[in-house]
């Protein structure tokens, strides 16, 4: 098997994803003033990152499984960020937590379907809107929430690190798709 040619769209640095000038997450300026602000951002940029490294492909692209065993797939990194999303809010809602999406799990349901794309897509955007709905009415990063506790603070750091990671292995997975390398 011929090894994958590695490609980049970016012309001004060719170990980049875009030039700088077209990535989405620069920003001109300062950085973010406060702890909140400071978080929301990165949490921005890891969000927009996954969709960037998910951008451009079809179906079966983004259904494409890693390396055996692993059920991994960029569609599956979308379903299963929906999920935790959802889960995420159930730390910090009183009373029972919302049913699962997937029943036929996170990874193993991501089926090279557009329906099933449209699907992830939506899910992602809505759980996301919903969970920052649900912690902006907690401005205190100090505040613990939830049966446990758990500091709003805490959770915020958790969902920047579960995209950061997840966005780790977008990198891998989409280079073994179309050699696509970068930022």
């Amino acid at each position: 098997m011929e090894p994958q040619r590695r490609w980049t769209q970016a012309t001004v640095f060719p170990d980049m994803w875009v030039d700088p000038d077209d990535d989405p997450r620069n920003t001109d300026g300062v950085s973010p003033d406060g702890e909140l602000a400071t978080y929301q951002d990165y949490l921005s940029d890891y969000r927009n990152t996954l969709l960037m490294k998910c951008a451009g492909l079809d179906a079966a692209q983004l259904a494409r499984r890693s390396v055996p065993p692993s059920t991994m797939s960029l569609l599956g990194l979308l379903r299963h960020l929906a999920e935790v999303e959802r889960d995420w809010r159930g730390w910090i809602c009183e009373g029972e937590p919302e049913p699962r999406l997937y029943a036929d799990g996170d990874f193993d349901g991501a089926l090279a379907e557009d329906s099933v794309v449209r699907a992830a897509y939506s899910a992602l955007k809505e759980e996301q809107t919903r969970t920052d709905a649900a912690l902006a009415a907690h401005p205190d990063l100090g505040a613990r929430l939830g049966a446990d506790g758990i500091a709003v603070r805490e959770l915020m750091v958790h969902r920047i690190e579960e995209y950061a990671r997840h966005c780790g292995h977008a990198d891998l997975l989409r280079e073994c798709i179309d050699g696509r390398v970068g930022q």
